[in-house]
């Protein structure tokens, strides 16, 4: 869309921040699969407005808790700075970081940054609410069913199996950090220095070793990659985590799969929610099905 185009579908709740006012240039960012996100150039500085749709809560996403945690990701100076929110109006107002948005190959090369950034984020004080993606896949599953929304062929087959990874992975928690736990590559930025983390819609505390899973499952690369994430955190290799990790990441495939069912029955946005997910569900029946998920299972 053109900035003329912008400004009048998105004037009206941009007007709502005094930070944006006086805006000379409007450009719609690339990447967001549950808002819109708008670069604001003004004559006294660039920010983004993150501009939410009312189906949010169907997703699973708190906006009051994304802001919340945007700010603490920011005062430990891994997240973009934060400077407006309108509850109200679906507004979140941050800073725009200048510098390369990754992409899957990225991450590959990047791994032990990427490792160092998550570490700092993980240091954080604790996030407003958790984050568990078993209980996240529960709502996602009873709101696809009630509705009548579109359930991939088979999936409730693999329910034993996730109910044997939840109650192994219970036995061996060690705790919760405060974690992202949707870092897709666009949501890195690289500004030279140091890799930022952006977008806390479904952030929360959670186990470290979902944040590192889930990274290497959304980057789509070799599994040699999730090994150098291991490695990077915790200033090692270490076989437990990396068991942990790789089953976390199964995990959230499970769960991310009826996400893409809800996007796909719901969402405005021009894209197709639904290969998306029958991508990531192919590497469930894959995975849940594999000789690994039960080696993996034992090695915690």
């Amino acid at each position: 869309m053109s900035a003329t185009e912008l400004e009048k579908e998105f004037g009206p709740t941009l007007n709502h921040s005094t930070f944006l006012h006086g805006r000379k240039n409007l450009i719609e960012l690339s990447g967001g699969l549950t808002n819109r996100n708008i670069k604001v150039e003004t004559d006294h500085g660039d920010y983004v407005a993150r501009i939410s749709s009312n189906e949010s809560a169907l997703l699973s996403i708190d906006r009051n808790n994304e802001f919340t945690n945007s700010s603490i990701a920011a005062e430990v100076g891994i997240g973009a700075p934060v400077f407006d929110y309108k509850a109200e109006h679906g507004l979140l107002v941050i800073g725009f970081l200048q510098g390369k948005t990754y992409g899957g190959e990225d991450v590959a090369n990047n791994a032990a940054r990427i490792a160092k950034s998550v570490k700092q984020l993980h240091s954080a004080k604790p996030f407003l609410l958790d984050f568990d993606m078993f209980k996240i896949q529960q709502n996602y599953l009873k709101i696809v069913t009630e509705r009548g929304f579109r359930l991939p062929d088979g999936y409730l087959e693999f329910a034993t199996a996730k109910d044997k990874l939840q109650a192994a992975l219970a036995m061996t928690d060690t705790g919760k950090v405060p974690c992202n736990n949707d870092l897709l590559p666009a949501n890195f930025i690289d500004d030279g220095e140091k890799v930022w983390l952006i977008d806390y819609e479904y952030s929360g505390n959670n186990d470290a070793c979902f944040e590192l899973g889930n990274i290497w499952s959304e980057s789509g690369q070799e599994i040699s990659v999730l090994r150098e994430l291991i490695a990077g955190y915790f200033g090692g290799f270490r076989q437990d985590k990396f068991a942990r990790a790789w089953l976390f990441a199964s995990l959230a495939k499970y769960g991310w799969t009826l996400w893409a069912s809800i996007q796909n029955s719901i969402s405005e946005i021009d894209f197709d929610f639904w290969e998306w997910g029958m991508l990531k569900y192919e590497d469930v029946k894959r995975d849940f099905g594999s000789n690994e998920f039960y080696e993996y299972l034992n090695q915690l």
